[in-house]
């Protein structure tokens, strides 16, 4: 009995895509020229890799307990002085 490999067919069919999106890539670049160069220049300008680096995450701050105390004594003050406004 044959066996059945999904892995092996997922593969075969990923190259099959690949090969078509490569045939449309040649002829996308037929049929503007300038957008091969542009892509040069771009991926030219990354470093070392072919995709171009993505932004960093902000760095982390971590509060110690004194300051949660005091955003927390300001924010309950910022709160208390809306609600008063909000019911004038």
């Amino acid at each position: 009995m044959a066996r059945f490999d999904l892995k092996e067919y997922a593969r075969r069919g990923a190259e099959a895509r690949v090969a078509e999106l490569n045939a449309e890539l040649a002829g996308i670049y037929q049929a503007f020229p300038d957008i091969r160069r542009r892509r040069a220049v771009a991926n030219s300008s990354t470093t070392g890799s072919q995709m171009p680096s993505l932004p960093r995450a902000r760095p982390r701050f971590n509060m110690s307990p004194a300051q949660r105390r005091a955003v927390s004594a300001r924010m309950k003050k910022y709160w208390a002085e809306r609600r008063k406004a909000q019911a004038k």
